[in-house]
C-alpha cells in the first residue's frame, strides 16, 4: 500500500512538474546566427550576469513559465548572453570578446563584454529583441514578470510592431492586448 501512494505521488508530482515548467531551447548566438540563415525568425537576446539576483529570480520566475517558455520556443530565437563572460562573439564581421576577463571572478562582478557595451547594456537583465535580419529592435532594462514579457514577446514577434509609431500608438496596443497567460 505504501508503495502504490508513493508512486501515485510521483506520478502527480511529475505530471505538476510538467504542466507548470517548459524549457526554453535556449542557443548560442553563433547557432542563432546561422539559424537565422535558412529559417529566419525574431531573436530575443537575455543579457545577465551570474551576481545578478533579478537575472536568476527572471530565469525562475519567467523564463520558466510554461506559456512564455512556449512561446518563445516558437516565434524566437532565445539567446543567453553572460555580458561579463568569456564568450568570444562574431557579429556583421566583428569579433568581440571580454579582454579584462578573470576567470578568478566567474561568478563575480567581473570586466565588461565589449558587444555587451556595443549593444549599450548598462543594467541587468536587459531583454533585446532583433528582428529576422538582426537588427535591433529595442532593448528592455530590467526584471521582467511573464505579463510584462508577454506583452513585448507578442509586440515584437513579427513585424506588427513596425506599426508603433507613437506613444498613442502603442497605448492603443496594450488597451487591445489580451493576455493568454493563466492565472
Amino acid at each position: 500500500m505504501f508503495s502504490l501512494i508513493r508512486i501515485i505521488s510521483i506520478i502527480f508530482f511529475l505530471s505538476f512538474f510538467n504542466n507548470y515548467s517548459q524549457e526554453i531551447k535556449w542557443i548560442s548566438f553563433e547557432k542563432a546566427l546561422e539559424a537565422q540563415k535558412t529559417h529566419p525568425k525574431n531573436l530575443i537576446l537575455d543579457v545577465y550576469t551570474n551576481w545578478c539576483g533579478p537575472c536568476k529570480l527572471m530565469d525562475k520566475n519567467t523564463f520558466q513559465n510554461k506559456f512564455i517558455a512556449e512561446f518563445i520556443n516558437e516565434h524566437y530565437y532565445a539567446v543567453k548572453f553572460n555580458a561579463e563572460g568569456n564568450e568570444k562573439i562574431n557579429f556583421r564581421g566583428r569579433k568581440y570578446e571580454n579582454i579584462g576577463y578573470d576567470s578568478s571572478r566567474s561568478q563575480s562582478r567581473n570586466s565588461s563584454h565589449q558587444f555587451a557595451r556595443f549593444l549599450g547594456v548598462n543594467a541587468y537583465p536587459t531583454t533585446m529583441f532583433f528582428d529576422d535580419k538582426m537588427n535591433l529592435i529595442t532593448p528592455i532594462k530590467g526584471y521582467l514578470v511573464p505579463q510584462q514579457l508577454e506583452i513585448y514577446l507578442e509586440l515584437f514577434k513579427d513585424d506588427d510592431y513596425k506599426l508603433v509609431q507613437s506613444q498613442e500608438d502603442f497605448d492603443k496596443f496594450i488597451q487591445g492586448f489580451e493576455s493568454k497567460l493563466k492565472g
